[in-house]
């Protein structure tokens, strides 16, 4: 049928036709032609939502919000429903709830995406569906994982694993029911989370992996939905929820994500100072460290602002001094502060020959990394410092630094951190005689 028409090959070059070409198409297309072409996954499908190919135990599809992961696990059951691959199906949520409402009955559940000639019947009591074929699926809730130990099945559809609240009980007793047919398999929707059970799968060589973000599917999804997640991009939040990172906080780091969403803004008040500080990389090249470039500042209450992120990696001495100055004018900042530590008078020398009307100050670390930025940290703990916007590459080293921070073993060096802790303290500490630290 669709080699008849000349019909595209698939919906993106379909749509990329002018319309009044899809008019035509459309009008060759008799009543029937048109319904199956309605329910053609494979026309319809990015291909990021087509099962993969090859040997695998578990599609596991991490995704963010509106990517399509329950119409993606829906119309999986019904291609194995329809090619006779499985019999007995388990679909397994969150809750009981969740189960019926969005995996079952929800816009893009099984009872939406099947065509009315392969529409299965559903008996809510039973917790049960049947296609005229013969295959059923049955319903479960995560968090009765005992429900599980009886039933046997050769394939199961498990929504939102991240927010099984019995996660790995639940996924025992469904791996031991998993013993029908030639090759049980199991698909996995979920927008990702640091659980124990989700790094279980994703280091077993049977799982195979698929990865999308929200906009992947942006088109597709409401006006008003798309300039919501605006205010989310950057944020821990979206950043889980939109792009589907997996985000955990270090044991013993310093800082936590939570510290940034809850005292992040999206524009600085009126700022009485305002500093760019440069931690410089031992050596230069592709490989080299970064260059940690950061523009702070503090208003009239004494309040820090984490302003922009310059930083950069495999700059000469030239492009990151350059690139210091030019922040410097570009935020109007009263002047540059850099550690001298590697780089000596060298430092103060490449500036002032980039713009010698920059003040520059420089700093010289005397104590250890971590000992410096513990009392920023502190500042953070009593709500005295806001990031204004996002800073994802700030922010990730700034969660994977501990107490204990050691270069070697955790295989960076936190330039990004360092030039943090440098603006900082010049602008929210004043050294004591006896060389500590306090809030100015």
């Amino acid at each position: 049928m669709l080699n008849q028409h000349a019909l595209p090959l698939s919906a993106n070059s379909f749509r990329a036709l002018s319309e009044a070409e899809r008019a035509e198409i459309i009008a060759d297309l008799t009543e029937e032609e048109a319904l199956v072409l309605l329910y053609d996954w494979g026309f319809w499908a990015r291909e990021q939502q087509l099962a993969p190919k090859g040997d695998w135990t578990n599609w596991l599809i991490l995704a963010g919000r509106g990517f399509g992961k329950t119409r993606t696990g829906a119309e999986w059951v019904r291609s194995l429903v329809e090619q006779k691959q499985a019999s007995r199906i388990a679909i397994i949520a969150p809750t009981a709830a969740d189960a019926r409402d969005t995996m079952v009955e929800g816009e893009s559940g099984l009872i939406a995406i099947s065509p009315p000639w392969n529409r299965p019947s559903y008996e809510p009591s039973k917790r049960r569906l049947t296609w005229p074929n013969g295959a059923m699926a049955t319903l479960f809730s995560a968090d009765e994982p005992e429900r599980l130990r009886g039933p046997q099945h050769d394939a199961a559809w498990c929504d939102e694993l991240c927010a099984w609240r019995y996660a790995d009980a639940a996924w025992d007793m469904l791996a031991f029911g998993l013993r029908l047919g030639d090759h049980p398999r199991t698909c996995i929707t979920t927008t990702p989370k640091p659980t124990k059970l989700l790094k279980r799968l994703m280091t077993n060589p049977c799982t195979n992996i698929t990865k999308g973000t929200t906009y992947d599917n942006l088109d597709n999804l409401a006006g008003p939905f798309r300039e919501i997640i605006k205010a989310y991009e950057g944020t821990r939040l979206g950043r889980q929820e939109l792009n589907a990172e997996i985000l955990s906080d270090l044991p013993g780091a310093l800082w936590s994500r939570d510290m940034f969403d809850q005292m992040r803004l999206q524009e600085a008040p009126t700022l009485n100072r305002i500093i760019i500080a440069v931690d410089p990389p031992v050596s230069t090249g592709e490989k080299a460290d970064e260059c940690g470039i950061i523009a702070a500042g503090t208003d009239d209450r004494g309040l820090g602002y984490v302003l922009s992120d310059y930083s950069a990696q495999g700059l000469s001495p030239t492009a990151w001094a350059s690139r210091a100055v030019a922040a410097y004018h570009e935020m109007r900042a009263d002047r540059v502060v850099a550690e001298v530590n590697q780089g000596g008078d060298m430092v103060e020398t490449i500036m002032r020959q980039i713009d010698p009307s920059v003040p520059f100050r420089a700093v010289r670390a005397t104590r250890g990394k971590t000992v410096r930025a513990e009392p920023i940290s502190a500042l953070y703990e009593r709500g005295l410092v806001h990031h204004v916007g996002t800073h994802p590459e700030l922010e990730d080293q700034m969660c994977a630094f501990t107490s204990d921070f050691d270069k070697s073993r955790m295989g960076y060096s936190p330039d990004r951190v360092d030039a943090l802790v440098w603006a900082l303290t010049d602008l929210m500490m004043k050294q004591t005689s006896s060389g500590t630290l306090r809030k100015l």
